[in-house]
């Protein structure tokens, strides 16, 4: 039989910007192995398989694979779908449209509005709050051999290596400058330092120089993408992790923040991801990842 699909550019509203993702629609009767197989052969980072839910409340249930396995939540996924699922069920009017989608994580509320006839903005509630991983924050020098940098690019203000997981883990980053930022490269002690867990994931970041309120721009390696170190250009999941970073690190008071982070410019591949915090007692109450996505191409899989 065919399946119906689309390839979006995700938090992005320009088409061959952003990060690519596969949605494959009507997935009914593919068993895991088939799933793994296709979002091999589409071979980006995250392949979407959408199925009918489990509550009859919800819009849909979601599997997420990469080409090398599947992914208990991951945020541009969520956002792609988000706004593929606003497409296929909407009016056509511009009316934002909330529902939940199932991850294995569990249930994802979003909202979405559709700005087109290919494309719209989504944004989700974090389904997890980060939580610390480890008992011990990364050492910085062993940071720096990993990327290749001086430890002096390690840090800014009171910002330090740390490790978050907002249903997947993350190794926190920070570096000095910008230029550091683009310097950095995968180093052959990069999965030992960094090879803490099957996601073998690192978000290295700076803050954006001369940006009114809480701005950063962010690179992605991890070794659980598939063959050897690879990037990503936006990872929507690390933005919520990074959450937690920013808890530790960054002054806020009680309130809602709002952080703007950029990611894949090295990559040619601009990307603009929203983050918001509602801190209520010193305490991290909420929080929600925004951003656009563009219909790139539609076509048949049959598999």
């Amino acid at each position: 039989m065919s399946r119906r699909y689309a390839v979006l550019d995700v938090f992005t509203n320009t088409a061959l910007e952003g990060n690519p993702l596969a949605v494959v629609l009507d997935a009914e009767g593919l068993d895991d192995a088939a799933m793994q197989r296709i979002a091999r052969e589409f071979n980006l980072s995250e392949t979407v398989f959408v199925l009918p839910p489990q509550d009859a409340r919800h819009r849909a249930r979601l599997r997420i694979f990469t080409p090398a396995r599947e992914l208990p939540f991951a945020g541009h996924p969520t956002v792609g779908s988000a706004v593929m699922l606003a497409l296929e069920h909407g009016s056509g009017g511009a009316d934002a449209q909330a529902f939940g989608l199932e991850e294995r994580v569990g249930t994802v509320p979003c909202v979405a509005e559709i700005d087109g006839p290919r494309g719209g903005h989504a944004r989700f509630r974090l389904p997890k709050l980060p939580m610390p991983v480890g008992e011990h924050d990364p050492n910085p020098a062993d940071c720096a051999m990993a990327f290749g940098l001086d430890p002096d690019d390690i840090g800014f203000d009171r910002h330090a290596p740390s490790r978050h997981d907002a249903g997947n883990a993350f190794t926190f980053v920070p570096l000095r400058s910008l230029d550091a930022l683009a310097r950095l490269r995968a180093e052959p002690t990069f999965p030992a330092v960094f090879g803490h867990d099957a996601h073998g994931a690192v978000y290295a970041y700076a803050r954006l120089p001369g940006s009114d309120g809480l701005a950063f721009r962010a690179r992605m390696l991890a070794l659980g993408l598939g063959d050897g170190v690879r990037e990503d250009p936006a990872t929507g999941s690390a933005a919520a992790a990074f959450a937690g970073a920013l808890m530790q690190h960054e002054p806020m008071g009680d309130g809602t923040h709002d952080v703007t982070i950029e990611q894949g410019v090295e990559m040619g591949r601009p990307s603009r991801i929203a983050l918001q915090l509602v801190v209520e007692s010193g305490a991290l109450a909420s929080g929600e990842i925004g951003g656009s996505a563009v219909v790139i191409a539609r076509g048949e899989l049959f598999a």
